[in-house]
């Protein structure tokens, strides 16, 4: 099935659709490798104990608003799936999975060594942009798009516990970002917060921000609408 094009005239980035059969076949993987079956086909106590202390922790503001529990898109749910794919399932990064789309980067959030991705929430984009500026981002100016996307992507991946001990990150822009805080949140470039942190992901590692990175201007908010 194709996706939906992305056209001016659209300001909803539409999703892949969520298919029975794909959601069925996440359920059956969960059940096999989360249970641990012993040889009566019931869970071990020791192989439960290892699922329940092995389940991703996710910490931040946001995150009872996101999908969890036995929910499509819960933190287990997408543990172990490509970066891209899990973006998907996360209601409040769709803007953020467009512009990845748009911009062809997917294969940079698959990096053989890992990636972290800071990743803004929709409210972010539209404080930060007006929506015409960000349709000629999504549909217009690829470069500009891609270097935006790479403020937010940093080398390896990176636990929240990991980028405050480390006191500062380097973006895959070249752009020195630092970090502070603790007890299950932190501040990225004295500006932005994580709101929903640690999504344990194949090969990365993903954090929700409320602000956009980078030095491009603002010109959303409260007058930054489209142009008529």
């Amino acid at each position: 099935m194709k996706r939906p094009v992305i056209t001016p005239r659209s300001r909803t980035f539409p999703r892949l659709r969520r298919r029975t059969t794909a959601l069925a076949a996440v359920a059956l993987s969960l059940v096999l490798t989360g249970t641990g079956c012993s040889a009566a086909g019931t869970p071990s106590p020791a192989a439960a104990g290892a699922a329940a202390k092995a389940a991703p922790v996710v910490n931040g503001p946001l995150c009872d608003l996101l999908p969890s529990g036995s929910d499509p898109g819960n933190p287990a749910a997408l543990a172990g799936q490509p970066a891209e794919v899990a973006l998907q399932w996360l209601p409040v990064l769709t803007t953020f999975e467009a512009a990845v789309r748009a911009s062809g980067m997917s294969a940079d959030l698959r990096g053989g060594s890992g990636v972290t991705i800071l990743a803004p929430t929709d409210d972010a984009f539209a404080a930060k942009f007006s929506e015409d500026d960000l349709d000629h981002l999504l549909l217009a100016d690829r470069d500009t798009l891609r270097g935006l996307l790479r403020e937010h992507l940093v080398a390896g991946s990176r636990s929240l516990s990991d980028l405050v001990a480390a006191g500062k990150v380097t973006t895959l822009a070249g752009t020195t970002v630092t970090v502070t805080g603790g007890g299950g949140s932190a501040r990225l470039a004295g500006r932005a917060d994580t709101v929903c942190a640690d999504y344990q992901v194949a090969g990365a590692r993903i954090h929700i921000i409320n602000h956009v990175l980078g030095n491009l201007p603002t010109t959303g908010g409260p007058g930054g609408h489209r142009a008529h």
